[in-house]
C-alpha cells in the first residue's frame, strides 16, 4: 500500500533563509509520526507547507494520492491543494477558535462552508466528535467561557469534524498551563488508538515515547534520524540527537516545562 503521505525533495526559502533543505519523508496510514527538534529548526515549517499555509519552494507535496509541485499556480494545481486541504486536519499552538460563535458552531462552520454539508448532519457530527474528546457538554458554550486545555479539545474536534485521513498538530500544548497538558494529550493518545495517521510536532518526550511510531528529529532544516521511539530515546545515532534529548530532559524540571516550546 502507497503511503498516505510523501514529501519529495522539498525545500523552503524565506528570503535567503533556507528552513527547509531536501526533506523527504514518507507517512504510512495509520502510523503516529512525532516530529522533534529545537527551535528554528523547521519542525513547524514542514507541516505547513504539507497542507500548503506556507507554499514549498521546491519539491512536491503528495496525500492520499493527490501530489503537488511546487508553484504550480493552475487551476488544476489550486483544486489539488484544496482537495489537500481537505484530507487534512490541523491543530494550531493557539486554537483559534471564533470568539463570537459556541463550541457548536464553531465546529459545524467548517463542514457546512467548506463541504456543503447539511446543517442537521454538521451537527449530529459536531456531537458525535465534542462527545469523542469529552467536550460534549459545553457545545452551548462561547471560548471564552473554557480553559486553555478545553478549548484545544475543541480544536481538536472541529478538525476531525472535517473527517481528514491525516491529523497535523503543531505543539498542541505549548500554549497550555501545565496543569492542562494531560488531558489534551490523552485525547491525542485516543485518536491515535482510532488508527488515525497523526503527523506531530511537539517537545512532549513521554506522548512521544509512548504514541508515536517513528520520531523525526531536526536540525537546521534538515532531518537528521529518523527511528523508533526505542532507538531514538536509548541508542540515537547523531551526536546532535543525543545533544537535542539532553535538552529534553533537563527541560523536564518543572521550572522549564516550556522551555523548548516554538
Amino acid at each position: 500500500m502507497a503511503p498516505i503521505v510523501t514529501v519529495s525533495q522539498l525545500h523552503k526559502y524565506f528570503g535567503r533563509l533556507h528552513v527547509l533543505n531536501d526533506i523527504n519523508l514518507e507517512i504510512e496510514r495509520g502510523e503516529v509520526v512525532c516530529i522533534i527538534g529545537r527551535s528554528g529548526s523547521g519542525k513547524s515549517t514542514l507541516l505547513r507547507c504539507i497542507n500548503f499555509l506556507e507554499e514549498p519552494s521546491d519539491g512536491s507535496i503528495e496525500v492520499a494520492g493527490i501530489q503537488v509541485r511546487a508553484h504550480d499556480h493552475s487551476k488544476e494545481g489550486r483544486q489539488k491543494i484544496h482537495d489537500i486541504r481537505l484530507r487534512t486536519g490541523m491543530v494550531f499552538q493557539e486554537f483559534n477558535l471564533f470568539p463570537h460563535m459556541t463550541v457548536l458552531q464553531n465546529i459545524i462552520e467548517g463542514p457546512i462552508t467548506v463541504k456543503g454539508m447539511e446543517r442537521q448532519h454538521a451537527i449530529e457530527l459536531a456531537e458525535m466528535n465534542l462527545e469523542r474528546v469529552g467536550m460534549l457538554f459545553k457545545k452551548d458554550e462561547y471560548p471564552n467561557r473554557l480553559s486553555g486545555g478545553q478549548k484545544q479539545r475543541v480544536a481538536i474536534a472541529r478538525a476531525l469534524a472535517m473527517e481528514p485521513q491525516v491529523m497535523l498538530f503543531d505543539e498542541p500544548t505549548s500554549a497550555l498551563d501545565p496543569e492542562l497538558i494531560g488531558e489534551v494529550l490523552n485525547v491525542m493518545k485516543r485518536v491515535a488508538m482510532d488508527g488515525m495517521t497523526m503527523l506531530v510536532v511537539t517537545h512532549e518526550m513521554g506522548f512521544a515515547r509512548d504514541v508515536a511510531d517513528r520520531i523525526v528529529v531536526m536540525a537546521e532544516g534538515n532531518i537528521i534520524e529518523i527511528g523508533t521511539p526505542e532507538q531514538i530515546f536509548t541508542n540515537p545515532k547523531n551526536e546532535r540527537t543525543r545533544a537535542l534529548l539532553d535538552r529534553y530532559r533537563a527541560a523536564e524540571a518543572p521550572s522549564s516545562t516550556n522551555a523548548l516550546a516554538e
